[in-house]
C-alpha cells in the first residue's frame, strides 16, 4: 500500500517546528528516522494532513554527559548513540540493550527519541528508560516539561506527548559505583521485537527487574535484597500481575514462564558486574 497524501515540512529550529505543530495539532506528525512511521503510514493506519521531519535541527542532534544524565537528543540516531565512545563506561545497560535493536541498518535511520515515542511495548529503548529511572523533556510553542518513565510511558503505543509538543531529549542516568546492570532478550530472530526482554539493576545488594514484552508497556520491580525460593515466588507473582496475551508469537503463559525461568539469571547477572 501507499500512504494518504500529505504535506512534508523539514524545519531548520526547534521554535519553527512547534509553531506548525501548534497550528496543526493532531493533524501533524513527527518524524525524525521514520522506521516505524513510514510503515504506519503506508498501511494507512495514520493519515496525517502534514509531516514535520526534524532530523535536519542541528540542536537536536547532541549527545552530551553532564554529572548525572546522558541526554540524547531526539535527531541522534541509534546508531551514533551506539558508537558513542563513553556508553559502556557511562551507561551499560544501553550498550548491551542496543546491539538488540533491529539491525545495523535500522539503527543507521532510527532514532534513539523516536522509539520511546511510539512506545512499541516490546522495544528495548523504553524498557532501558524504566529500569533506569530516567526522564524525557517534552517541549511545545509555550513552555517546556520533563517526565519520568513511569509518567511519559501510558500504554501500548501510547505516551502523555500531546499532539502539539515534541520529545526533544531524553535522559538516561549514568552508572554510579557499586551498580550492575544486565540484559537479556528472547525473540525468533535476532533484530526481531522480543517475545519477552529483561533488564536487571543491583545497587549493592538490591536489585531492580525490568520486563517488556508481556504487559502493554515496560514493567519494573523492586525485589530488594531477595534470593532463593522467595525471590522466585516473588517473580512468579510479577509474572502474573504483569497478565499479558497470547499473540502469533507466543502465548502469555509462555511468556509468564520465561520471567519465572530467566529473570532470577538477569539478575544475578546484575548483581556479579557490579562496579
Amino acid at each position: 500500500m501507499k500512504p494518504a497524501p500529505f504535506d512534508y515540512l523539514r524545519p531548520a529550529t526547534v521554535e519553527e517546528a512547534l509553531e506548525v505543530l501548534s497550528r496543526y495539532g493532531s493533524r501533524a506528525r513527527i518524524m525524525a528516522g521514520g522506521q516505524s512511521l513510514m510503515a504506519m503510514l503506508n498501511m494507512r493506519l495514520v493519515e496525517p494532513e502534514l509531516i514535520v521531519d526534524i532530523s535536519a535541527i542541528e540542536s537536536l542532534k547532541k549527545i552530551r554527559a553532564d554529572e548525572n544524565y546522558l541526554e540524547v537528543g531526539a535527531a541522534v540516531t541509534q546508531a551514533e548513540l551506539l558508537s558513542w565512545p563513553k556508553l559502556k563506561e557511562e551507561v551499560p545497560l544501553l550498550a548491551e540493550a542496543m546491539q538488540w535493536i533491529g539491525h545495523f541498518q535500522t539503527r543507521n535511520r532510527g532514532t534513539v527519541c523516536g522509539s520511546l515515542a511510539h512506545s512499541d511495548p516490546s522495544s528495548e529503548l523504553p524498557l532501558c528508560l524504566a529500569t533506569l529511572g530516567g526522564e524525557v523533556e517534552l517541549r511545545k510553542a509555550t513552555g517546556s516539561r520533563r517526565l519520568k518513565a513511569s509518567e511519559f510511558q501510558t500504554g501500548m503505543l501510547s505516551t502523555a506527548r500531546s499532539p502539539e509538543e515534541i520529545l526533544v531529549a531524553v535522559r538516561f542516568p549514568l552508572r554510579k559505583a557499586g551498580e550492575g546492570y544486565a540484559f537479556r532478550e528472547v525473540a525468533r530472530r535476532h533484530g526481531d521485537f522480543a517475545i519477552v526482554a529483561m533488564a536487571a539493576k543491583a545497587v549493592g545488594n538490591h536489585m531492580w527487574l525490568g520486563v517488556g514484552g508481556v504487559s502493554d508497556f515496560p514493567a519494573v520491580h523492586d525485589f530488594g535484597t531477595l534470593q532463593g525460593a522467595v525471590l522466585d515466588d516473588a517473580l512468579n507473582a510479577f509474572a502474573w500481575e504483569m497478565g499479558g496475551d497470547d499473540d502469533l508469537h507466543a502465548t502469555a503463559s509462555y511468556r509468564r514462564e520465561l520471567v519465572r525461568r530467566l529473570g532470577p539469571k538477569v539478575i544475578e547477572e546484575a548483581r556479579q558486574c557490579r562496579s
